[in-house]
């Protein structure tokens, strides 16, 4: 494997971003796109995706397409990732810089910045490039010491949730909370509540548990129709190989196909219920008051060593903010087609349910703006770039 752009020779660049995610790739592209209209001049390279490339990124390599999740997941492209994490450091090392900014992704990027502090390159080692983190990995969910770490070796953590800056008060970590994405002034929810809309699907960003989770998720629509004939139901996916992943499915499921649409997660999309990953999506469906149901299902050797790691009781982040069954989680062999399929029926006939939807949205939107302190992304990142040159 080798990176597919470098920057010329004679050009220095100001910042490198580590994107592994779809979600992250998202939320870095309006970071850019910030840094771009402020700073004309500024030179972005990234490790990222389809979003980060729009926004005016330099993707040298698009990390997005092989995003795994899972012990299993993981060994199976242990190799590659290695190689990619070698080619990495070169880059960095060569090209130096001034900051690198590392987006969610902790097993890579905490690594990488661990690397980068060994081998004196970054600025708390004696280097010129700093490091900062934005949307820091979930530490009050599992591995919480690597707070410690981060302190070592990061020059500075944006956080997006509120919460998340006691997790650090042991450490001299310069922790800020910019507000989640999701509610800044300058974003739009594209999804939207629709009574008499389709059902929405969510399948998740990674192949692997999609292939997992789709058949239990078209079963429950299946089942659903049987007390909703005319009910229809929409597929989101976000990126071209889900959507050839969802598609293939589909061709097998020849009695579904004319009641399912396909949809980028960018769209606009309505919906009167869903069924979904845990991911980002289920959060932007929770803030637009679409009531459902959260299913999880993945290797069960991922899943047991996962157990005994993660010390939350919820996975679905609506449901972390408010500590409560905002979408009731199916995880495993509990999460079956009948199941899902009564789930569905009741969040379309439940007005009691629907209105307890909207109350919930609203909750979750003060709780991602309780104490901010008004500072963007973009102001935070621009102190360790020195972009007066």
């Amino acid at each position: 494997m080798e990176l597919k752009l470098l920057p010329p020779v004679n050009e220095s660049p100001d910042l490198l971003i580590i994107a592994g995610e779809h979600s992250g790739d998202e939320h870095a592209a309006r970071l850019v796109s910030e840094l771009k209209n402020k700073h004309k001049d500024i030179t972005v390279f990234a490790l990222g995706g389809s979003n980060l490339r729009a926004a005016g990124a330099h993707v040298i390599f698009d990390l997005t397409e092989h995003s795994v999740v899972g012990l299993t997941e993981v060994l199976k492209k242990i190799f590659f990732f290695k190689r990619l994490f070698k080619e990495t450091l070169f880059w960095i090392k060569k090209y130096q810089p001034k900051a690198v900014c590392f987006v969610d992704y902790p097993g890579f990027n905490l690594r990488m910045a661990e690397a980068l502090y060994k081998k004196g390159i970054s600025h708390k080692a004696g280097g010129d490039v700093n490091l900062c983190y934005y949307i820091g990995p979930q530490i009050w969910a599992w591995k919480a010491h690597r707070r410690f770490k981060m302190a070592k070796y990061l020059d500075a953590l944006a956080v997006i949730f509120p919460f998340e800056i006691n997790c650090y008060a042991d450490t001299d970590l310069p922790v800020t909370f910019v507000g989640h994405p999701f509610l800044s002034k300058k974003y739009t929810n594209n999804i939207k509540y629709n009574q008499e809309g389709p059902v929405l699907l969510l399948p998740g960003s990674r192949k692997t548990p999609v292939e997992r989770m789709l058949p239990t998720m078209l079963d429950a629509y299946d089942y659903a129709l049987k007390e909703l004939p005319d009910l229809k139901a929409t597929l989101v996916y976000p990126s071209k190989e889900i959507k050839e992943v969802l598609e293939v499915e589909l061709m097998e499921r020849r009695d579904l196909k004319d009641k399912v649409t396909l949809k980028y997660c960018e769209d606009s999309i309505e919906g009167c219920a869903l069924v979904g990953s845990s991911g980002t999506m289920s959060l932007r469906c929770a803030l637009a008051g679409i009531p459902g149901t959260v299913i999880y299902k993945t290797n069960p050797v991922t899943y047991f060593f996962g157990k005994l790691l993660v010390s939350i009781k919820y996975m679905g982040m609506a449901n972390i903010l408010l500590g409560k069954d905002v979408y009731p989680e199916h995880i495993q062999g509990d999460a079956k087609a009948e199941t899902l399929g009564e789930e569905i029926i009741d969040c379309i006939q439940n007005k009691e349910r629907q209105q307890a939807m909207v109350e919930d949205a609203e909750a979750i939107r003060i709780r991602l703006t309780q104490d901010q302190e008004n500072l963007e992304p973009v102001s935070w990142i621009e102190p360790y770039l020195d972009l007066n040159h």
